[in-house]
Order: structure tokens, then sequence, then C-alpha cells
């Protein structure tokens, strides 16, 4: 009797620290009532919810299926903690085991549209934007008028560039929920996609008018002013998130994003590393700062650059022991950077290992062949250079980059001849391309040395004979 009081008096005082905002204090007052009675449901959603409002979301869904399995062993199973599991599994990057909850929330209450709602949101992470949309028109037929659905399978459509139909959605969700949270906000950025930034812009700044505090309208805001080339008012924004919230990375990676386009060199530094020492894998920071710093051309800083770039190639390889760079995907424009930053600072062997996993991700990627062909041929891998440079032009037969790889290659290889018919081939696409009318010129100059060389040869050879025959000894007759 006295561990079921106990146990009722944890649980009061988690109700009490929870509504402070205190999840830690929280957390630990549940576990230890649970530790006393683990077999209240309730109280395992409660853990739940806690964690979530703590942001750790893996724990979460775990509170939340043990609640689930607990009312299931007592015949009353509860959609909603399926329901609570799934989305925080989508939160936590877990999209495949969340559509198992939802499966399970959905069998036990299938007019429920939230359920649908969360469906989708999973769909988009795992890029199945097919069925993502089916589940829109199944959703559909429950409640045609949920603004949520349409601002979920929005998020769908703008991943597959289908911009206008996300910006009709949107507009849509905006008509039937105003009050759904950043509505406005991601119908700017829709619109910013599309090409219409100024109607971006007036979207973004009622939001703010909404809700002058929200850190991310301002980070999106200051983003497109960015692409407006209105530095000034961009700086502004990203100083303005500063000042809300001091330890906000991305503020300070945008801010040193700015540094570097306007030139600023030092400040670039000084942003860049306060992201470093705020999240030590926020993405592509280091290739931002080892970019930087070549920029600055000062021989101390080859060995951090060297480092930076180190640790950014594995992180982009082997993020951990499980994941690859096939399994989580990163951009193929930060793979590119990273590659030639590599090259930048002589990391041949490197470059060669992250330019062969492009490949092995998207075959068919030309540029990723052409660096491949670059970096082989730095490392005085000359035939495998020529191969990676002949794929190129297989998959891209103009690339004039790889013609000119292909004549350097070649006279390296003294294959004079074939070096000549490259630059041709590639003249003809870029007739006023320096570098090669300097190469075309070089092999001018090679093929007229070679005649007067054999000319050489062979006037020196007639001359020889002809004064054989003239100087021959004379017999005088007997």
């Amino acid at each position: 009797m006295n561990d079921w009081v106990d146990a009722e008096q944890h649980v009061e005082r988690a109700h009490e620290l929870y509504d402070a905002g205190r999840w830690d204090e929280a957390e630990t007052e549940l576990r230890q009532a649970l530790s006393l009675n683990p077999y209240q449901a309730e109280w395992y959603f409660n853990l739940g919810l806690t964690l979530e409002a703590a942001g750790r979301h893996n724990d979460a869904a775990t509170a939340f299926a043990q609640c689930f399995n607990l009312h299931l062993e007592h015949d009353r199973p509860d959609a909603n903690s399926a329901l609570l599991a799934g989305g925080n599994l989508v939160r936590a990057d877990q999209p495949e085991s969340a559509l198992e909850w939802f499966d399970k929330a959905l069998a036990l209450e299938p007019m429920n549209i939230t359920i649908f709602v969360h469906r989708i949101e999973a769909l988009n992470d795992l890029e199945r934007h097919e069925e993502a949309e089916e589940v829109f028109y199944l959703g559909q037929q429950i409640d045609p008028s949920h603004g949520e659905l349409y601002s979920a399978i929005a998020e769908s459509l703008m991943k597959t560039n289908h911009t206008d139909r996300a910006v009709w959605c949107l507009r849509e969700a905006a008509r039937l929920d105003p009050e759904l949270p950043r509505v406005r906000a991601r119908l700017a950025s829709a619109y910013a996609k599309a090409g219409r930034l100024e109607r971006a812009r007036q979207l973004y700044l009622r939001e703010l008018r909404t809700d002058p505090g929200d850190l991310d309208t301002l980070l999106d805001l200051g983003e497109l002013l960015m692409d407006m080339h209105r530095y000034t008012e961009a700086g502004e924004k990203f100083r303005r998130v500063l000042e809300l919230e001091p330890d906000e990375p991305d503020a300070h990676f945008l801010l040193g994003e700015l540094a570097e386009h306007e030139q600023r060199i030092a400040d670039a530094l000084v942003h860049y590393d306060v992201v470093i020492r705020l999240d030590k894998d926020y993405p592509a920071v280091r290739q931002r700062l080892a970019r930087v710093l070549q920029l600055r051309a000062r021989d101390e800083d080859a060995p951090r650059i060297r480092d930076l770039l180190g640790r950014e190639n594995r992180g982009l390889l082997f993020k951990d022991a499980e994941e690859t760079i096939e399994s989580r995907k990163p951009a193929i424009e930060d793979l590119e950077e990273v590659a030639g930053l590599l090259l930048d600072a002589s990391m041949t062997t490197e470059a060669i290992k992250l330019y062969e996993a492009m490949i092995l991700r998207r075959p068919s990627n030309h540029r990723a062949h052409h660096g491949l062909s670059v970096a082989m041929l730095e490392a005085q891998h000359i035939a495998e250079g020529i191969a990676a440079a002949k794929e190129t032009l297989r998959l891209q037969p103009k690339f004039v980059p790889a013609m000119h790889n292909l004549a350097l290659a070649y006279l390296r290889e003294n294959q004079w001849i074939r070096a000549r018919y490259w630059v041709g081939q590639a003249l003809q696409l870029e007739p006023d391309d320096a570098p090669l009318r300097r190469l075309r010129m070089k092999l001018r100059v090679h093929s007229t040395l070679i005649v007067v060389i054999w000319t050489h040869r062979k006037a020196r050879a007639l001359t020889r004979t002809l004064w054989s025959l003239v100087a021959r000894p004379v017999r005088k007759p007997a």
C-alpha cells in the first residue's frame, strides 16, 4: 500500500514539474513511480509526453509503445498512443518504423484524419511520393476540408518539383485553417522556389507580424533576402535571431556564408568556428571552414585544412558503422565541393575514394567521373585517369574539360597524335578557350620541331651520301 501511495506522489510531482517545463526532473519522478508500479499505462503515456517535450523522440516513442502494449494486454487498445509512437519515430528519422505504428492506429480508428496526415509525412521522408498522394486522396474522402492534410501533401509536391501544385495546396491549407503553424511561411517558401521572391518576402513579413520571435521564419526570410541580393537586410535578420537565441548555429552559419560572399574572410572564419563549437556535426560547416582557410592562403593553415577535410570526408563516407553514403544520401553538390577541396589540398587518395562513392551512388553522374579522372591523373594513375575521362565523354559527349584532360594525359604518355585529336575536338566546341589554344600552339610547335628535326636528319644523310660519292678514292690504272 505504501508503494502505491509513493508512486502516486511521484506522479503528482511529475505533473507539477512538467507544467514548470522541468522535463528532466519530471522524467525522474515518473520513472521512480514506474519502478514501484510498472503496470500503469497512463504513466507511460505521461512519460512519453515528457520525453517528447524534451526533444528525446526515440525515448518518447518507446514510452508510447509501452503504453500501447499495456493497453493491449488489458484488451483496451489505444490508437492515440500508437499514433504518438509513430509521430515521434518520424521526428527521430525512423519513418519506416513509424509506418508500422500508423498502421496499428489506423486499424483502430480508420476515420482518424490525423493518422493520414502523419502517414504522408513519413512517406515524404521515405521519398515514396506516389503513395503519399494516394494517402492524401483517401484522407480527402474522410475530411475534404482538413488544412493539415493539404499542408502535408504540399511538402511532397515541393520535393518532386510540382511547385505550382504545392502553392495551391498551401493556399488551400491557409484558407481552411488560418491558425495552422507557419502556414504562411511555408507558402512563402513555395513562392520562393517558384521564383516569386517578392511575394515570398511579403508573406514572411506577414508571418513575422503574427509571431515576431519565430526563429525559423527569421532565418528563412534572411536566406530569401540573400537570394534577392539584399545582404544588409539579410544580416539584420540573422543578427536578430542571435539576439533572441545567441547559441543558434543556423544563424552563425548563415552569417558566415554572408561574410564569405562579401569577402570578409576573418568574419566568416569567426562564425564558422562558432558553429563547430556549438555543433561539431553541423552539416557542411567543416568544408566551408576549409574553403575559407584555403581562400586565406596561409601556409600555417595547411594542417588544419587537411584535418577538417579528412573529418568531413570520413563523415560523408561513414557516419557510423551501420551508415554509408548510399544510405544517407547527402546532397551531390556538397560531395562535389568536398571532393574539389580535397584535390585543392593535395589529398588525392581521399578525393578518389569520395568520387568512387559518388559514382557508386549515381553511376550516370558525368561530373563525378570527371572528378575521378582529375584525381587519378594528379595521382599519376594515367591509365585509370584516361579511362575515367572516356567514361565521362560516354555519358556527356560534349564535355570539354574531359577532352582537355585526355589531351594532357596523352601528352604525358608522349602520344602526340591522340593529344592533337582531342585538342581539335575540344576546340570545335570551345574555339575561344585560351588554355586549349595554348595547348594547340604547343602541339603545333612540337609538330614543327619534328618536321625540322626530320628534315635536318634527312639532309645530313643525303649530304653524307653525296660526299661519299664525291670523295671516293680514285684508283690509277696499272
